[in-house]
């Protein structure tokens, strides 16, 4: 892979993986609700499902996806219906004290599985598969496998760092939100984030 190339490949990828989505926006309200310890679960299940998403879509599984509507959509409303189902969670946990760490649980293989269910990371991994995977500057790539390997391992990193980023900043808010109903107004403000996010999965 040409420095060009990249370049090109890890400015992509901090602007897709440091952008507001389903796993930032939980990744900061496990963080604010159960503390760091608790988010760090997920921020390890994310870059480890979408690594697993990325290397199916390399391998062929993203153009079976995109090539039946009907996969498409069942892929698509499986994530904003599960979207929809944590929002609601979400809204009606208002103080700290009182959180049934049921409410908010999310397992580490639930985290992994959200990635196949999330279809701004479907976006990704088909963008870099047909960008990066098959074509080198435009050209078929003599190097496929090679170039799939370092795309995952690059996007494990930022996949990590994004999201413990955004859990880092949940617990830093933890002790602010404690006080009075803030916690309740924050939790549904990162909920209709999550609503938005479903409705506009819907789009695509």
């Amino acid at each position: 892979m040409s420095v060009a190339e990249l370049t090109a490949l890890l400015l992509f990828c901090t602007a897709m993986s440091f952008s507001p989505g389903p796993n930032t926006t939980l990744s900061t309200a496990l963080a604010a609700n159960l503390g760091l310890k608790r988010a760090l679960r997920f921020c390890l299940a994310v870059p480890t499902g979408w690594t697993l998403l990325m290397l199916g879509s390399g391998l062929g599984l993203g153009a079976l996806i995109t090539g039946v509507p009907a996969l498409r959509w069942a892929v698509t409303l499986l994530g904003v219906a599960y979207m929809l189902w944590l929002a609601f969670k979400l809204a009606r946990a208002g103080q700290l004290t009182a959180i049934d760490p049921a409410r908010l649980n999310v397992t580490f293989w639930q985290g992994v599985g959200l990635q196949f269910v999330n279809i701004k990371a479907w976006m990704l991994a088909l963008t870099l598969s047909a960008g990066w995977v098959v074509n080198a500057a435009g050209q078929p790539a003599a190097n496929p496998g090679e170039r799939l390997a370092i795309i995952c391992g690059v996007m494990m990193v930022f996949a990590f760092s994004s999201n413990f980023v955004y859990a880092l900043v949940g617990s830093l808010l933890r002790q602010w939100l404690a006080q009075g109903a803030r916690l309740l107004w924050f939790n549904r403000l990162l909920a209709l984030v999550l609503v938005a996010t479903a409705l506009w999965m819907l789009t695509l």
